[in-house]
């Protein structure tokens, strides 16, 4: 084990690393952005927002793995961990049956409609506000949350290499990196640098992992789990101030669907596929890997609580772990994996602000523009984003605690009227435009006061109550205000339904079309599997 110091400020934290891990990082740099380049496609606006639409199962999945293991997963999940054990898991583990949900019932509405973007689909279901607002929301979710998240986290790993350099400093430079192929190549480009990305991501991970098992980590992890440590149990108490177990089953699933139904950055990488069959079987790739991140991600965070007790920092845990763990070499391989997470997460935010700028706002306001002028637009779009994040990162560490919070209690306020649209255009065709419009606006309008409240009072409207406790109510709010405008309101007309909502005439008639099939090419068998290993971890880990 190395010995220098992660805590201390200064040159001693370059000293753990050797010239050949700091040639690694600079040719992975060199690397990515060569590949991005190589791939790329910018033609025309199907080319450069939708990669084609060309794209198999294996890619997809792993295009939407390495996407998915963003800045609040990779620093914000292992820091979670280590102040309070695997807890942080459940929401990857509730999400894996959210993807099941998605790949089964929603994601055949996106494809056959043919959609850009998913904030495009409210409009053909229910009307053009509500799909202003939506892409809005998203473009906002997208740059303060993820793009500036990816930024800052990414800033934080580097300054294990460059200590004297500022957040701000460092996150000009990443955001140039990623600039450099996502821009000029789209989504083509960043999907094939997430496929390698995403690989290299798994094996980094996994060595990371073997080291701190033989340091004395799986020592620890098994003398907690034979005690019942509550560290090691998913399922917690009703007052648990990581994930209370009513928040695990009312308030994850709502933020789930979220990031897997209605986030643009990932889905947009699903709606690349060249059919459903290989978008759903792709979801379900995705679904696999991520019940992988409790080994390769969440334990080795609780690992770190024996092998470096009070760490200051918990979103430096992770960084922690490689910095003392590994050898020379071993360093510069690892920091580039994280670079690899990060870098694929701000690919994805910045191809899908730019196709949600261009097709849902500047299309519309110009409508007989070429294809040519409309990737300009994109671009442009791109570049404004990182101009916004590069300028918003450096105040995540100073206005927030962790970045894992930061990330999900802005999130539970802005996530749940959207899902809440989604859920009741889709299941209940009575729905319409006046409703979900109405009650999308109440949901903000109810989150923004308990923003402003908290603000000046220190306390929440809903009392001293959990934030994912939270989730469900701004759901149910929204939810009651679409269904009781839509009845006092007239039925939306017959093009607005028509195969844009659920009939189980459909879902029976697939059913007898997936009775012809073999097990190997049944979307269904493969996500029973996957039910039956989230429900085995659930069980080991209860």
């Amino acid at each position: 084990m190395q010995t220098n110091s992660f805590i201390t400020e200064g040159p001693s934290w370059v000293n753990g690393l050797s010239w050949a891990d700091i040639i690694i990082i600079v040719l992975y740099f060199l690397f990515i952005v060569y590949l991005g380049i190589k791939y790329s496609k910018s033609g025309d606006e199907k080319s450069y927002f939708l990669a084609g639409r060309g794209m198999g199962w294996p890619v997809i999945g792993f295009s939407l793995f390495a996407a998915s293991i963003s800045s609040s997963t990779l620093i914000g999940q292992v820091g979670d961990a280590y102040s309070t054990g695997i807890a942080v898991f459940n929401y990857n583990l509730i999400s894996v049956f959210v993807m099941i949900f998605f790949a089964w019932f929603i994601l055949p509405f996106y494809i056959k409609s043919k959609i850009f973007t998913i904030p495009e689909f409210l409009e053909k279901r229910f009307s053009v506000a509500s799909r202003y607002y939506f892409s809005a929301i998203t473009i906002v979710v997208n740059i303060f949350l993820d793009a500036a998240g990816s930024l800052y986290a990414a800033a934080m790993v580097m300054k294990l290499v460059f200590p004297e350099a500022s957040i701000l400093t460092l996150s000009i430079i990443f955001a140039i990196v990623v600039a450099a192929y996502t821009i000029p190549g789209g989504l083509s480009a960043a999907i094939k640098v997430d496929l390698m990305q995403g690989i290299f991501l798994l094996v980094g991970a996994a060595v990371l992992t073997v080291y701190a098992s033989y340091s004395g980590g799986a020592d620890y992890v098994r003398g907690l789990m034979l005690n019942g440590d509550v560290l090691m149990k998913l399922v917690r108490s009703s007052d648990d101030a990581s994930v209370p177990w009513l928040g695990m089953i009312v308030g994850i699933p709502i933020l789930g669907m979220f990031f897997w139904g209605n986030n643009q950055q990932l889905v947009q990488r699903v709606l690349t596929a060249k059919s459903l069959d290989e978008g759903r079987k792709g979801v379900l790739l995705v679904g696999f890997l991520t019940t992988l991140t409790l080994f390769l991600i969440i334990i080795p965070g609780v690992m770190a609580i024996d092998l470096f007790p009070g760490l200051p920092k918990p979103d430096m845990v992770y960084p922690h772990l490689i910095m003392q763990l590994l050898p020379n070499v071993l360093i510069g391989f690892m920091i580039a994996a994280m670079v690899a997470a990060l870098t694929s997460s701000l690919s994805g935010l910045l191809n899908s602000v730019a196709t949600l700028f261009t097709m849902d706002f500047y299309t519309k306001f110009a409508p007989e523009s070429s294809s040519k002028k409309k990737v300009m637009v994109g671009k442009m779009a791109s570049l404004v984003v990182l101009l916004i994040a590069v300028a918003w990162a450096p105040q995540i560490g100073k206005q927030f605690g962790t970045l894992f919070k930061y990330y999900q209690e802005m999130l539970s306020i802005m996530a749940p009227p959207i899902v809440a649209a989604f859920m009741l255009g889709i299941f209940w065709k009575r729905t319409n435009a006046k409703g979900a419009f109405i009650g999308l606006m109440a949901g903000i309008i109810l989150g923004i006061v308990n923003i402003v409240y908290k603000v000046n009072t220190g306390y929440s409207i809903f009392g001293e109550i959990h934030f994912l406790l939270t989730v469900p109510i701004y759901f149910v709010w929204s939810a009651i205000v679409m269904v009781v405008v839509s009845l006092m309101t007239e039925k939306p007309p017959l093009e607005k339904t028509e195969g844009l909502t659920f009939t189980m005439k459909d879902y029976r008639e697939e059913t007898l079309t997936l009775k012809e099939k073999s097990l190997g090419h049944n979307y269904r068998f493969w996500s029973y599997l996957l039910i039956g290993f989230c429900i085995l971890i659930l069980i080991l880990f209860w």
